[in-house]
């Protein structure tokens, strides 16, 4: 079974890191009759017509060259602007969530590019002034570094990583096996998903993991195991999936970051799935991959 969140990481580009400072090869390559550019304003896309819009560089406005990388022979840079042209035509500039309708279907092998740029958008977005002495920064190495005018302290992006499980409880694949989803307050009745935090400092992914369970649902986790990762830059994430093993099933919900979790046997799943009653993430979320690998398979209805 091929799981959507790996068609978000597949296939990548080469990102041509030993060319980010070296000025005549990115003046040479913006010049290429191949090269094409993503214009971002603030953190904010335009698509066209459904679909991710990439210009020629002589398109593009003035802004942050940002160099993304190289695949099939052709040159792919970004061009970060502020904010203006989004807020000038207020609806038709989209942040990441709202273009992942855009990165389905055919147009999955855009989305390693599309996800490099607007991940280094919003670092440039958020990271304004020095954070050892409050200068200003400008940038350097085709985007993907800031320096301090005062101090000279290079700033460098930052990923957070964020851990997102599935728990399981029951004989492994039994007709009785049960796994764990919650669902937020902010969201429709009936969606569900699978639980997820960000890890702390000093901590393992393994121990993030029997953590947020514990304090989100008041589940007991033991066995933690890897399932995959997938780049998540909403605004800054990595999030590694993983599959825990339940020590206990009683579930007592924070009330904060969830209001209601419920355990579902495979059946009970694709029963409320088919009737709409249960709403599962969409395909383009690792979420999905976890639900449908447990599951056995593909599942109706989605976000």
């Amino acid at each position: 079974m091929t799981y959507p969140h790996l068609l978000l990481s597949t296939p990548a580009h080469d990102r041509s890191g030993l060319r980010r400072k070296d000025d005549a090869w990115l003046d040479e390559r913006w010049s290429a009759v191949r090269t094409r550019v993503l214009v971002v304003s603030g953190t904010r896309v335009r698509p066209r017509d459904g679909a991710i819009a990439w210009v020629r560089p002589e398109e593009a406005p003035e802004g942050v060259r940002v160099l993304l990388g190289e695949r099939d022979d052709e040159t792919w840079f970004a061009v970060i602007t502020d904010s203006a042209l989004a807020e000038a035509e207020q609806g038709a500039w989209l942040p990441l969530r709202g273009l992942l309708p855009a990165l389905g279907g055919e147009a999955t092998d855009m989305a390693p590019l599309v996800f490099h740029a607007l991940g280094l958008a919003e670092w440039h977005w958020a990271t304004r002034f020095c954070p050892r002495c409050g200068g200003s920064l400008v940038s350097a190495a085709a985007g993907h570094e800031l320096h301090c005018t005062r101090c000279g302290k290079p700033q460098f992006p930052r990923t957070d990583p964020a851990v997102i499980m599935l728990v399981t409880a029951g004989e492994p694949g039994s007709d009785d096996e049960r796994c764990l989803l919650g669902r937020q307050s902010v969201w429709p009745e009936g969606r569900f998903s699978t639980l997820a935090g960000f890890c702390e400092p000093g901590e393992t992914l393994e121990d993030a993991v029997r953590r947020e369970v514990a304090e989100e649902v008041g589940v007991r986790v033991g066995e933690v195991t890897y399932f995959g990762n997938q780049p998540w830059p909403l605004p800054a994430s990595l999030m590694l999936a993983m599959i825990g093993r339940a020590e206990s099933t009683v579930i007592e919900v924070d009330q904060d970051e969830i209001e209601e979790a419920a355990w579902f046997t495979r059946t009970e799943m694709h029963e409320q799935a088919e009737s709409g009653t249960l709403v599962l993430p969409g395909g383009v979320s690792i979420s999905r991959s976890l639900v449908e690998h447990w599951y056995g398979g593909p599942l109706p209805g989605s976000w």
